[in-house]
């Protein structure tokens, strides 16, 4: 049966996240099935949000395709044809705070960090001691990615090898670990990997590779990629600071 060609690159982004979900619908089944011999809890509402979860993320990936990566590598090119160095990396670090500070996982954690910290007693509990604690931190970890995505961007267009940076920035955070309270030390770790989700990865990698492709000498390859690994890497180093200023 021929199927339009209009139709199936609509029908593509549903097939493909049918595809990426379905080893997680398996395990689900397996261990459910065979290994805890009960049937699936609540099966209709399981299902539904499966479908929205399918839906979401073929529009997102979809959006992403046509809008995000497009629109960030576009942008490389015309900084680097703009010949100014300030506004791209102005731009570099102005693009890393604002993706961060709007990640959903980051105020999720944020928010668990605050409520933990305040029934531990690091601090008072009042709302207003944990709001003040949450947007410390989230304040923190966005300018820690932004300071991040500038020297990724300096990486690229200085050509520095980039094993050496992340290197140097992972003895560091190994450095501070001995030094920084223990009650921030696991916030800070996490606080590397909430960072790298939905919002910044795709603005952040299309800025890479387009900077990447648009300087002469560079390959998108091998250059235009590190920068998420500079926006993992910063953060833990960034709250641990807080965590010693705050907490001492």
């Amino acid at each position: 049966m021929h199927i339009p060609r209009h139709l199936r690159e609509r029908v593509r982004p549903l097939l493909s996240a049918a595809r990426d979900l379905a080893p997680i619908v398996l395990v689900i089944i397996f261990f459910q099935e065979v290994v805890l011999r009960q049937p699936i809890p609540h099966m209709m509402d399981m299902l539904v949000g499966l479908m929205l979860v399918l839906t979401g993320l073929a529009l997102f990936v979809r959006g992403l395709e046509t809008g995000l990566f497009p629109v960030g590598e576009a942008m490389a090119h015309s900084f680097v044809r703009k010949g100014n160095a300030f506004w791209l990396l102005l731009f570099a670090f102005l693009l890393g705070f604002s993706t961060t500070v709007a990640e959903p996982a980051l105020i999720a954690i944020a928010k668990k960090a605050a409520q933990v910290a305040a029934d531990a007693g690091m601090i008072a509990a009042s709302a207003e001691a944990r709001e003040s604690y949450a947007l410390g931190l989230r304040l923190t970890v966005a300018l820690s990615v932004g300071t991040a995505i500038l020297l990724g961007v300096l990486r690229i267009i200085f050509n520095w090898p980039l094993h050496w940076c992340i290197m140097v920035g992972y003895a560091l955070v190994v450095v501070m670990t001995y030094f920084a309270p223990r009650q921030i030390i696991g916030i800070a770790y996490d606080s590397g990997g909430v960072t790298t989700s939905t919002i910044t990865v795709p603005m952040v990698t299309a800025l890479g590779v387009g900077l990447a492709s648009s300087i002469r000498g560079r390959n998108p390859v091998i250059d235009g990629f590190g920068l998420i690994a500079f926006a993992s890497l910063l953060p833990m180093i960034f709250v641990m600071c807080y965590g010693m200023l705050l907490l001492g």
